[in-house]
Order: structure tokens, then sequence, then C-alpha cells
């Protein structure tokens, strides 16, 4: 189940410095402790390393800028030092030193203990940028190559913190994690970024200022795959942020109970505990300090909105009821989303396969976790509601959504971001 999160800004943080040579831009972190990016937030003092290092200037030419990153092509080698770790976060891939990543793309282990002992062969900044550029959202989320020049140097750092987030090495990125990074998780965070931009700028300097609701519509195993991305870097930007799920308002485990004995010829109401879960107990809620910044709000249904009865029961006639109940969700939780976010999937069978991956993964780690049989039964559940909401979802956007604020992401079966058709 997911919980109310509550992100801080960090304290003992790495010391970020650029390199001595002004044609390059190298980035080395002081982390004599640092293991892991969720480490961060327990510090105290207060950190802002993304304006200390403008790479380009914003009255630069698009000319002009490519020029000065074709100048930064000097070879970003990690230079010696007493800490450990590199801030360089694009590599070029070599699947040679893959032998100790684990199955679900994570390396085990703190980051500094898993660097290769020869010197690491790395990309310039000239190609991460072409590479960025490349992205199929760079359009989609407002960036020009002018603003990625501008900002290039952000770039450089998330990708290092996703780096030490994810536990992943970051001198030997493969294909499919540097398209994951960049193309992916960095582009739908900078949307993030310019949507409270733009919900700050509604308010007048002496008003409290509600924190934003960002809708994270996506189907299982996609949702629980990257909606936390969105929000990963928001307390490095001084801001406090939370992260809620429509899990955290399922009916308990004995009201689910109640609903299907009240239903029991309808097989999409029923339930059990054997990866489905119960809320947590309320003594072990988290309590959340304002005021906070944005609010992200991640669910497979969000969104949804009652559709024609005869197309739910093209699909499933047992949808019915659940199409009757669609209606009060406007009320309950979408007029209170203004900007959304849309995980577009091409096929909702896909949902099984990568729930089963998830499921795998958590019991070869020793967790309790639903057998093959289990995830079928599971997912088989979800699917009549995927086939009858999904495609009005996807050609009218979430229930009361606004186009202008709202990002499409198609992904395709290895969840990564494709160019919508």
């Amino acid at each position: 189940m997911a919980v109310l999160t509550v992100f801080s800004p960090p304290t003992n943080p790495s010391l970020l410095t650029p390199s001595p040579s002004s044609l390059s831009i190298s980035y080395y972190f002081n982390n004599n402790d640092f293991t892991d990016w969720y480490s961060l937030h327990k510090s105290n003092s207060k950190w802002a390393p993304f304006s200390t290092i403008p790479l380009v200037s914003k009255q630069r030419t698009r000319t002009r800028a490519k020029s000065k990153l074709c100048l930064m092509q000097s070879q970003m080698m990690p230079e010696s030092s007493s800490s450990s770790g590199s801030g360089c976060s694009w590599m070029k891939d070599n699947s040679s030193v893959h032998e100790k990543i684990a199955g679900h793309g994570m390396r085990e282990g703190p980051l500094h203990s898993v660097f290769p002992t020869k010197p690491a062969e790395v990309s310039s900044v000239k190609d991460l940028f072409e590479f960025i550029c490349s992205g199929p959202l760079i359009d989609k989320v407002g960036l020009t190559s002018d603003k990625v020049a501008e900002s290039i140097d952000k770039w450089v750092v998330y990708g290092s913190q996703l780096c030490r987030l994810f536990q992943l090495n970051e001198l030997y990125l493969t294909e499919p994690q540097k398209v994951r990074i960049y193309h992916y998780y960095i582009p739908v965070f900078m949307w993030c970024e310019l949507e409270i931009s733009r919900h700050s700028s509604k308010f007048k300097d002496e008003d409290d200022i509600p924190p934003l609701v960002i809708g994270f519509s996506a189907p299982q195993a996609v949702k629980n795959y990257a909606s936390f991305c969105p929000g990963f870097p928001l307390p490095y930007n001084g801001r406090r942020t939370a992260t809620i799920s429509i899990d955290d308002f399922y009916l308990t485990a004995e009201g689910q109970a109640k609903l299907r004995e009240s239903n029991p010829a309808n097989a999409l109401l029923e339930s059990a505990y054997s990866g489905r879960g119960d809320r947590a107990d309320p003594s072990t809620w988290p309590e959340v300090e304002g005021p906070l910044t944005a609010v992200l709000f991640e669910g497979w249904m969000l969104g949804f909105k009652p559709v024609p009865v005869e197309v739910v029961k093209a699909v499933d006639p047992q949808l019915e009821i659940i199409n009757k109940n669609l209606e009060a969700y406007f009320d309950a939780w979408d007029k209170f989303i203004k900007s959304w976010i849309v995980i577009k999937i091409q096929d909702p069978s896909c949902v099984y396969q990568w729930r089963l991956q998830a499921e795998i993964a958590m019991r070869a780690d020793g967790k309790p976790g639903m057998s093959d049989e289990e995830v079928l039964d599971f997912v088989s559940r979800y699917l009549p509601a995927y086939k009858a909401y999904l495609p009005t979802l996807y050609a009218e956007g979430p229930n009361g959504s606004d186009p202008e604020h709202l990002l499409v992401v198609e992904i395709d079966e290895g969840r990564n971001p494709i160019l919508a058709n």
C-alpha cells in the first residue's frame, strides 16, 4: 500500500564544485557517508546547488549555445580524489561490466563500493546535450535545444542523483537506463517544475499559496515503477512535497469483504489479502508538516470517468455498477487535481507481465509476493476496466482536466517513452 511521504530539504549534503577547467563540466561529490539518496533528507542544512553554475548564458542564441557545448568536449574523466564516487552521469554504454547488476536493473550495495578500478570511458557534454534533445518528450514538456543548453548543469546533477537513488553505477549506464533517466524521468520532473511555477504565478506575494495537486494516472506496475520520479529532486530546490495514492483511500479489508458479500455474483469486486493488502493502521500514518508546494496523487484508475452503459456492457456486464460509482469520483478527487500526467500504454495486457516481474523480484529478495497464478487472477480483475476506460482517458484526458496542463507520456513494452502515434 502506498503511504503518505514528505521530502524535506537535505542536510549534510554532497558538496558540488565545478572542474577548474572552463571548457568542460565535471562534478565531484564529497560523499564520505553518502550511500543512497534517501539519506539526504535527514540532514538539517539547506542545499541549492542548481543556481551555482550557469553553463550557458540565457542570452546566447542556439548557434552560440551549441558552439559552447562543442568546446566542452574534453574527456570529463574522473580526476583523482580522496572522496569516493563521481558526478559524471553521462557515460558510454559498456555491457561488459554488468555482472553485479541485479535482475531488476538496480546495482546491489552502496554506489561507492562498485566503481571500477580502471578509468571509465565517458562521453562529452555535447553528446549528452544531443541525446537529451533527441528524446520524445522534449517538445511536450516545453523544452527547446536552447533551454536544454542553458540548463545542462541541472541535467548532469539530476542524472547523478537518480543514479544514486536507483543504486546504478553512473560510470556504466546501459542504453535503457540512459533513456529512462534522460528521456523520461528528468523531462517529466521539469514539466512538474513548470506547472508549479505557473500555479504559483496565479497568487500574490502575500497570499498563502495552496499546494498544486498533480495527478499521475498510470496502470499498475507502471505507476509503482515511476510515480515517485516526477518529484524526486524537488527537495533540492527548496520545495516540500508529499505523495499519496488511491490505495490510501481503499476500503479496509473488512469493508472489501462486506462489499464482496453484498455483490456475490460480481467477480470484479472479489478481494483477497495476498498481494492486495489492507489500509495501514492510522497510528502508523506519517504526519505532514506544511506548507507544501505540491502533492503528487497517483493511481491506476485516476481520472477515469463514466462512459455510456452500452460501452461497459460490451466489455463486461459486471462493470455496470463500477461505471455508476465513477460518477462520484470527480467531486471526491478529480476536481482538486489541476495538473495531470497520464502514462499511456499500447496494450493493457502488458500489465500482467510487468506485475509478474515485480512479484518475481519481490520473491527473489525474500519478500512476500503473489504466485504466478495469483498474479494472473489479480490482474484479470483490472483488465476489463482498462479496456472500458483507457480509450476515453487517452482521447479526452482525465475527468475535468485542462489540456494546457496535461502531459501524456506514451510508453512501450519496456516502459520507456516513445513518440506518440
